[in-house]
């Protein structure tokens, strides 16, 4: 896995093997920021990274300057690799041990105005559209946020009435979703 943007654009970090974590590509992970740049300034924005796997999101928002991500994970293993880059990186990442449904299920102490979860493939299509309806009415996304889910193309979940658009990447589709 590489850094494709900003001040640590072209670094490599090599993810333990063992890792329960399948990290974007980086085709989806540039559609992605391409698709983001222009609409939000990375340098003044909080964000949420859930299911982190191995923090390759949190990496790409942190080396584009965003001053505060959260990386949520239920994975040990997980958690401590992203500590672990974060720090020698010296990136604003705080880590959070959790179940994602758990950590939404509380309402927010400050909303983000960015939210990616990329949750496994296996999920079915009612926990995907969970993830929308707890962080807004939970409070995790503000009012002009945007929230991104990437999933398997087979998943739709373009009837929500927060859904925006999706973009399709190979087997990859990231799901856009606003506060209607």
């Amino acid at each position: 896995m590489r850094i494709i943007g900003g001040k640590h654009k072209g670094r490599k970090i090599r993810a333990p093997k063992n890792l329960p974590a399948r990290p974007t590509t980086d085709i989806t992970k540039e559609s992605l920021f391409n698709a983001l740049t222009g609409i939000l300034f990375f340098d003044e924005i909080e964000a949420l990274d859930l299911f982190s796997g191995t923090g390759n999101i949190a990496y790409e928002l942190a080396s584009r300057g965003t001053p505060k991500i959260i990386a949520v994970d239920k994975h040990p293993a997980s958690i401590r690799f992203i500590r672990k880059t974060a720090s020698e990186l010296k990136m604003p990442i705080q880590t959070v041990l959790s179940d994602v449904y758990k950590f939404l299920e509380n309402p927010a102490r400050s909303p983000f105005d960015f939210i990616f979860a990329d949750p496994p493939y296996r999920f079915e299509p009612e926990k995907l559209i969970q993830i929308v309806d707890s962080a807004i009415e939970n409070g995790y996304l503000s009012p002009e946020g945007i929230l991104v889910i990437e999933h398997h193309k087979k998943i739709r979940i373009d009837r929500h009435h927060a859904f925006r658009k999706a973009r399709l990447y190979g087997q990859s589709v990231l799901s856009f979703f606003e506060h209607p």
